[in-house]
């Protein structure tokens, strides 16, 4: 198993925990730790320098989190992208996400086209530098943008928690570079409808950048059967 403790461990148990648990969650999202895995307790506590005793209770948060699957007797894995749970995050993600960008558009102030210009500016960047786990970042940073601006940031994390599976899937579509400047050139088309007020354009162009990962999706089951479960 890799080494995740490249920074170090805070020295109460309740810091210990979760730094033990926000690393290991971020090294599933990003996979570095790659589905399927079998994750060692003792491996875990012996590298972050803990006791068994927090690693359980990081399993059993990441278990709740939908991120590792615990077997008595034959030990935790990293959970498999479950297709069922990811078409139906992301069916939601694009019904609601369709209804905010129609209600933002016209009514974004100078302030959130300015972060929203900036953040694309960011994304060129990450696109030229081939830098996918920041333009991911980005990208939802973008949207998250639009849900704050609406007043509804509750709602984006509640979004975000239901499409844990789609972000792996994002994370391995943008790893292969599939459809990058499309991507890109998307979130541009996102943001001139925006500032024009054209709500109905917004939303369309929102639903085609949604389900591009549906078509992508089917290539990455054909390359990488082992990383998905449909149940």
């Amino acid at each position: 198993m890799q080494d995740l403790t490249a920074r170090r461990v805070p020295g109460s148990r309740a810091s210990a925990r979760e730094f033990v648990y926000s690393t290991l969650r971020q090294s599933i999202l990003h996979l570095d730790l790659k589905p399927g895995t079998k994750m060692s307790e003792q491996e875990i506590s012996e590298q972050f320098k803990v006791s068994r005793t927090p690693v359980r209770e990081v399993f059993v948060h990441l278990n709740q989190d939908g991120l590792v699957e615990i077997y008595p007797q034959r030990g935790t894995y990293v959970s498999l992208i479950n297709l069922r749970a990811l078409e139906e995050g992301r069916w939601v993600r694009e019904i609601v996400e369709k209804a905010v960008i129609e209600e933002a558009a016209g009514r974004l102030t100078e302030e959130d086209l300015h972060k929203l210009e900036s953040n694309l500016a960011a994304q060129e960047v990450c696109y030229r530098n081939k830098n996918y786990l920041e333009m991911l970042g980005l990208d939802d940073e973008f949207h998250g943008t639009i849900f704050r601006a609406c007043g509804k940031e509750r709602t984006y994390e509640m979004v975000k928690q239901l499409n844990i599976d789609l972000y792996r899937l994002r994370v391995l579509r943008l790893s292969h570079d599939f459809r990058w400047d499309q991507i890109l050139n998307q979130h541009r088309q996102i943001l001139q409808a925006l500032r024009e007020g054209k709500g109905e354009e917004a939303k369309r162009i929102m639903g085609e950048h949604l389900r591009m990962v549906i078509v992508e999706k089917d290539q990455l089951l054909a390359d990488y059967p082992e990383y998905f479960v449909d149940l």
